[in-house]
């Protein structure tokens, strides 16, 4: 993330209005809600928990219990039982459409 001099960017008259709320301080202005990306897009998370998420569904419905997935996957059981219940109420990312880069 770059600085800019608001002086520099801004006509007068909106200059003038911030400078009455901040005055020489630096301040953050935020993306429009429809140009924000989902957590974890830029870096690839989203897919990789994704494809973690639907080993541990595998592997739970084919026997191994809780504590068992918690222990391989270094999570808590409490973790592994939340990841359960999504998966099994939600399809798969890429069959639902969900996942773009825009949040909703």
């Amino acid at each position: 993330m770059s600085y800019k001099r608001a002086d520099d960017i801004l006509p007068e008259n909106i200059l003038e209005i911030l400078q009455t709320y901040v005055s020489g301080e630096a301040i953050y202005v935020p993306k429009k809600k429809e140009c924000r990306k989902r957590w974890g897009s830029s870096t690839g998370v989203n897919e990789t928990l994704r494809i973690r998420n639907e080993q541990i569904l595998e592997q739970h419905k084919k026997g191994a219990s809780t504590k068992e997935l918690a222990s391989c996957y270094y999570l808590t059981e409490k973790s592994i039982q939340r990841i359960l219940r999504e998966m099994q109420v939600k399809p798969p990312m890429e069959q639902c459409g969900v996942g773009g880069d825009k949040i909703e």
